[in-house]
């Protein structure tokens, strides 16, 4: 079995600035975005990342759309390609090794209100990047949280527990039981 942890080894920034300023943005977004953790929350930042991050963009897309909002926002940092190494460990517990880079995108914004928002996103969707950092900032909204975790990361994380059942399910009808036979007297 095989355990993968995704380290960022480049992100080959499309742009003119320099890196340097782009590290400063970064640390400055980072703490505020700390000074939000404070805040009690149905389910933490880290999984609404993880379950935005992992779904489609087109259901994303649709369910944010069914909410129907407006909010305004500015771009922190615009949404940008890059790469990461992908590492893996044999069972969990043996050496890592690099299994191959990945093409990430990431983004980060401000509401109106001050909150700001971030994401990484596999792929190369620029689109829902930003689509997903808005999310973030709402999410740490107390007057939009609870309208956007039960109407949009409600259903995302039902959606993809449902294909992780599918998916355990053929990996289930493929498992191979051996065992030993005694020789009885």
């Amino acid at each position: 079995m095989l355990y993968f942890n995704v380290i960022v080894v480049s992100l080959n920034l499309i742009s003119s600035k320099r890196l340097d300023k782009y590290t400063i943005d970064w640390e400055i977004l980072m703490k505020h975005a700390n000074e939000q953790k404070n805040r009690t929350t149905e389910i933490n930042r880290r999984s609404w990342l993880s379950i935005l991050a992992k779904s489609p963009l087109s259901e994303i897309q649709a369910l944010w759309n069914k909410l129907e909002l407006n909010p305004e926002w500015e771009l922190i940092r615009k949404p940008e390609i890059g790469m990461v190494m992908v590492q893996g460990r044999t069972g969990g517990n043996g050496n890592a090794f690099n299994l191959g880079e990945m093409t990430i995108t990431r983004a980060a914004v401000r509401l109106k209100n001050g909150n700001a928002g971030l994401s990484y996103v596999q792929g190369r969707s620029k689109k829902q990047a930003e689509l997903c950092a808005v999310l973030d900032a709402m999410l740490q909204t107390p007057a939009s949280h609870s309208q956007i975790f039960n109407n949009l990361i409600t259903p995302l994380k039902e959606t993809l527990e449902k294909l992780r059942t599918q998916r355990s399910k053929k990996a289930a009808n493929t498992k191979v039981n051996f065992f030993t036979m005694a020789r009885g007297h």
